[in-house]
């Protein structure tokens, strides 16, 4: 699967295995460049692969909440392990994405 694809009217971020600041500029980028060029509704976020995230992490998520709640969309987090879902639910990210 690549990073950043379009599934119904969904963005889907692939995150990698490590989410720091060196990628997070990268990740933002990339999915506000299809933000910008497809018509998405909401946007999820895959931590299937992903074992480490610090608080750039969070600024990833938080940036692209900001743009798509703007238009009624949501944000979901898929596949986050128990690590991941400590750090969304301390940084109290889990009141606005939803964690299936």
């Amino acid at each position: 699967m690549e990073e950043f694809q379009i599934v119904d009217n969904c963005l889907m971020v692939r995150l990698p295995e490590e989410v720091d600041h060196h990628k997070a500029a990268y990740i933002s980028a990339g999915a506000d460049r299809m933000l910008l060029q497809e018509q998405v509704q909401h946007v999820v976020f895959d931590f299937e692969d992903t074992r480490f995230m610090d608080s750039s992490g969070i600024g990833i998520i938080m940036g692209r909440y900001k743009k798509i709640a703007c238009f009624g969309g949501r944000v979901f987090a898929i596949h986050a392990d128990r690590q991941i879902r400590r750090i969304l639910t301390i940084s109290g990210i889990s009141k606005i994405v939803e964690i299936v």
